[in-house]
């Protein structure tokens, strides 16, 4: 692994000697009156600046801890008093992180941090020196502004806050962002790699919700964006290594580092290299024809609809996206992006290697992502509000739009082409459905039947009720007061032609001419007729059809066989009549003979109750008798 690691490292030779621009701010001390006067500040690289305005507060310096990076006791402990100035804390450099320190801060009340540089330099950006897991949890939480001022100016405040005196001042950053005239120019510095961790998450996340605000300012024109994207050159030695034909497209003239960072696996840095150029080329065809926000909605449909853990980060996906946003000429695309395995500079490409360099105000890019306002790097957290303000603190004064006085961003994405989504426009039924961060695709669920699918190229209903929506998409007709449908509320929500038809189930259903293909009225006294979505028998004479068994019998066989029924009825009667009286016969005569032989035992075995015996001797002589 050690090679490919290096490889990487050489990537960014072709910048390694860039320059960095430092964005300050003013920082104003008020009291005490002997340190009065404005000291410059660098902007840290998180937070949220107060872009286009000023903030004013108490310096506060902790007896223990003044490092700040170890959690303080209290929560809130320099939270200020209601109605005082809001404490700003001062804190010294070293021992952990920059962002470790401001969030500790934050969390312990602060309202803005100052770093005292603990040696004498030039200023620097406060932020992370390397991807760090623990910061990364914490980074995009923090909301209050920080900087660093440098070590003389850091031990006076200090020296004043100890000696118990009233430190008070005023961090500016109306100056921040140049604003030259009545629109803002602004630059995005991105990405299409979905694989690269947290900062890869975020970009994104910001990129949908940031959608809305960008589209209303750029239709307003009150903006020009435009959307740029890194590339590195690999050295000349290593243009045949294996290395370098995964990573690069051109012969080497443009590569991306690989997406998992394992060249065994996933996609490859020149798959991200190519998704990028498609992204710039999507850019500048939606901006010929004058619709430069489209690349908005392609950048989020394409992170939605085609992620790399699913293997769809391909150009098949990517066509997809492009078909669903009208207006966008595949073709142009396509004659935009060339073809990858030319030995020769690509031009969208090299002007983006020729835009990292840093002219003017602003330094080199080298930083995945970098927002830059007005030819000056926005220095904080990348989240909508923050952002919006520093694109409006970059507008002349009484020109800012509508959309900088308001928090909330009205903006509906589903007027134009339905936003690209899927629609049924015969039942009025779509799948765009506006937010806050935008227009979004989703299969609705309409009268209480539920749709399905991509929400892009397909909805489908499907459950309990889906009939009642255009017959399921399935065939349905009517003829001589009689309809017949295809559709069928089942679990696999298919179209199945019902019983009498053939065919599809969706495009059509034809009449089965069951008397032609002699599915029915086979008997030899039977005539058969075809109707629509059925037939008719009838047989010849006084015969009459059974359907059931396919044949004719004649009418009076049936009168014949009720006589004979009626007659079996009569008999099975009379015999259950003769079978009862015998059963009463039987009954009697055994209880005679029951009667006869305990008389006769009596005589033989005379018992306690001998006045018994002359009654059963008087019955036997009359019995004699008789």
């Amino acid at each position: 692994m050690t090679r490919p690691l290096a490889f990487l490292g050489f990537l960014f030779l072709g910048l390694a000697s860039g320059r960095f621009v430092v964005e300050k701010n003013s920082l104003m001390v008020t009291s005490p009156e002997g340190m009065r006067g404005r000291h410059d500040s660098a902007i840290g690289n998180f937070g949220v600046p107060q872009y286009g305005g000023s903030m004013a507060g108490a310096v506060v310096y902790p007896d223990k801890n003044s490092g700040a990076c170890e959690e303080f006791p209290e929560p809130g402990s320099f939270k200020s008093k209601p109605g005082a100035l809001p404490n700003f804390l001062l804190i010294d450099r070293g021992e952990c992180l920059f962002a470790k320190k401001v969030w500790n801060a934050q969390n312990a009340g602060a309202s803005a941090v100052l770093v005292v540089d603990d040696t004498n330099e030039a200023l620097i950006t406060m932020d992370l020196p390397k991807e760090d897991e623990e910061a990364a949890k914490y980074i995009q939480n923090i909301t209050i502004p920080s900087a660093l001022i440098d070590k003389k100016f850091g031990e006076q405040l200090k020296e004043a806050v100890k000696s118990g005196g009233m430190v008070n001042v005023n961090l500016d950053w109306r100056e921040a962002v140049p604003h030259p005239d009545e629109r803002v120019e602004y630059e995005l510095w991105t990405n299409s790699n979905d694989e690269c961790g947290p900062k890869c998450d975020i970009l994104m996340e910001f990129i949908k919700d940031f959608k809305g605000a960008a589209q209303i300012l750029e239709k307003g024109g009150y903006s020009q964006f435009t959307p740029h994207y890194i590339t590195w050159f690999c050295p000349h030695a290593f243009i045949l290594s294996k290395q370098c034909k995964s990573q690069c497209i051109n012969h080497g003239r443009y590569c991306a580092p690989d997406p998992e960072q394992d060249f065994s696996i996933g996609y490859e840095g020149k798959d991200v290299v190519t998704e990028n150029l498609r992204e710039l080329c999507v850019f500048r065809v939606a901006n010929e024809s004058k619709r430069p926000w489209v690349w908005w909605d392609y950048a989020t449909d394409f992170h939605i609809r085609c992620p790399m853990k699913e293997k769809k980060y391909n150009k098949e996906c990517a066509d997809t996206v492009i078909k669903s946003l009208a207006g966008l000429d595949i073709k142009k695309i396509d004659q935009c992006m060339g073809d990858p395995n030319d030995d020769s500079d690509h031009p969208v490409l090299k002007q983006e290697q020729d835009t990292q360099v840093g002219k003017g105000s602003r330094g080199d890019v080298t930083i995945l992502p970098t927002f830059i306002v007005n030819n000056r790097q926005y220095r904080g957290k990348l989240e909508k509000k923050a952002v919006l303000k520093a694109i409006c603190a970059g507008f002349e004064e009484t020109t800012e739009p509508a959309a900088c006085l308001s928090d909330d961003i009205e903006t509906n994405g589903c007027l134009n082409d339905n936003g690209g989504c899927w629609q049924d426009k015969a039942s009025n039924i779509t799948a765009c459905k506006d937010t806050f961060r935008g227009r979004v695709c989703e299969c609705p669920l309409f009268n209480g039947v539920q749709f399905k699918g991509d929400g892009y190229n397909k909805c489908e209903a499907i459950g309990p009720g889906r009939c009642r929506i255009e017959n399921g998409g399935c065939w349905q007709d009517t003829q001589n007061g009689h309809t017949f449908s295809a559709c069928q509320e089942t679990e696999d929500n298919k179209c199945r032609c019902p019983p009498g038809f053939k065919g599809d189930g969706i495009k059509g259903c034809e009449d089965i001419d069951e008397c032609k293909e002699k599915t029915a009225c086979q008997c030899p006294d039977c005539s058969c007729k075809d109707t629509w979505g059925g037939y008719e028998c009838t047989c010849s004479g006084d015969l009459l059809y059974i359907k059931e068994h396919d044949t004719c019998i004649s009418k009076s066989a049936k009168v014949a066989n009720a006589t004979w029924t009626a007659v079996w009825a009569i008999l099975i009667a009379l015999a259950s009549a003769g079978v009862g009286a015998y059963t009463v016969y039987k009954y009697r005569l055994r209880s005679y003979m029951d009667s006869e032989i305990r008389a006769i035992m009596a005589q033989y075995m005379p018992l306690d109750r001998q006045n018994e015996v002359p009654s059963h001797t008087h019955e036997e002589e009359n019995f004699s008798r008789a």
